[in-house]
């Protein structure tokens, strides 16, 4: 009869540690011999830790499959909080602030619903984009920052920049010749955060810049999240081109949507700024063209703040 062969799994053999001339010398490896290894593997938070786990170990009897267990997830963890850190530094947030700071009582016409839209992978995946709109103080950079931070949290890119810090960017280097280069900057990143449409003045090409950015980004589903203090139909006077303004905002609502923020300046609620300022106060700009973001109040709010003191 023919004998039957007992056919062996490779990992099986592979996992063999006979005392012979084919022992695997990695049993028998040195702490330096350990720690080129951790190097070259780029195991830097293992190699940090490793000690004190195998200690930890011993003393409680893991198995090996446990110890293993621990190490990978805690590598996992500290390259992920090293990632997380990295990549809000290469963003440029002006300052730090998540969804869960921002105060949705203070809002009539913005339900957390509706951000909540724009937390999570679709946002990105799909490539949808937002345009913020209110008075200053209503919370729209805040918003922005967190959606973008969101992102970031969620294994994506984001860059924050103020549309005047852009279009003169990008108005500069269309001038040396070299905008294609200058417009990796804000077309590679997953989503581009544009602050402020509208508080400045911007230069005449400001229109053409800018649509090169939009353009790029909506052909390849990049998201966008603007903030502005202006009215849609008022983008054209802002960037000396209602056509091509017009073209902008086609790309960026076709797959995005318009939010206006109300309620009190979180910035001087505690003021009550709203009870004393002149009815035209919402349209300053914080250039000191037209009139100043914060006048000073009139004789007859004097007299008001005055007899409300005294009350």
């Amino acid at each position: 009869m023919r004998k039957e062969q007992v056919k062996k799994n490779p990992r099986d053999a592979s996992m063999t540690t006979k005392q012979d001339d084919n022992t695997p010398k990695s049993l028998e490896l040195s702490e330096g011999q350990l720690e080129v290894h951790f190097r070259r593997l780029n195991l830097a938070h293992t190699r940090r830790i490793y000690k004190e786990v195998a200690v930890r170990a011993e003393k409680e009897s893991w198995s090996y499959r446990d110890f293993l267990a621990l190490l990978l997830a805690e590598e996992v963890a500290r390259r992920k909080q090293t990632r997380l850190q990295r990549c809000t530094r290469s963003a440029h947030f002006p300052f730090f602030k998540t969804i869960d700071e921002f105060d949705f009582t203070l809002q009539s016409t913005l339900r957390e619903s509706v951000i909540g839209s724009y937390l999570g992978l679709d946002f990105v995946t799909e490539g949808r984009s937002l345009i913020l709109h209110g008075k200053t103080g209503r919370g729209k950079t805040h918003l922005a920052v967190a959606i973008g931070y969101r992102a970031i949290q969620n294994g994506f890119e984001a860059l924050f920049t103020t549309a005047a810090e852009l279009i003169e960017d990008l108005s500069n280097a269309s001038k040396r010749g070299n905008l294609q280069e200058s417009l990796t900057t804000y077309t590679h990143p997953h989503v581009l955060v544009i602050d402020e449409v509208g508080y400045l003045t911007y230069g005449p090409d400001a229109a053409n810049v800018l649509f090169h950015v939009v353009n790029d980004r909506h052909l390849r589903k990049r998201p966008m999240i603007f903030t502005t203090n202006k009215p849609l139909n008022e983008w054209g006077k802002v960037l000396h081109d209602e056509d091509m303004a017009a073209a902008i905002l086609d790309r960026v609502l076709e797959r995005g949507r318009f939010i206006h923020l109300d309620g009190p300046s979180g910035r001087t609620r505690h003021l009550n700024l709203e009870q004393i300022l002149p009815a035209g106060a919402d349209r300053a700009r914080i250039s000191g063209i037209n009139a100043p973001e914060f006048p000073e109040p009139t004789i007859v709010a004097e007299r008001r703040i005055v007899h409300s003191a005294a009350a």
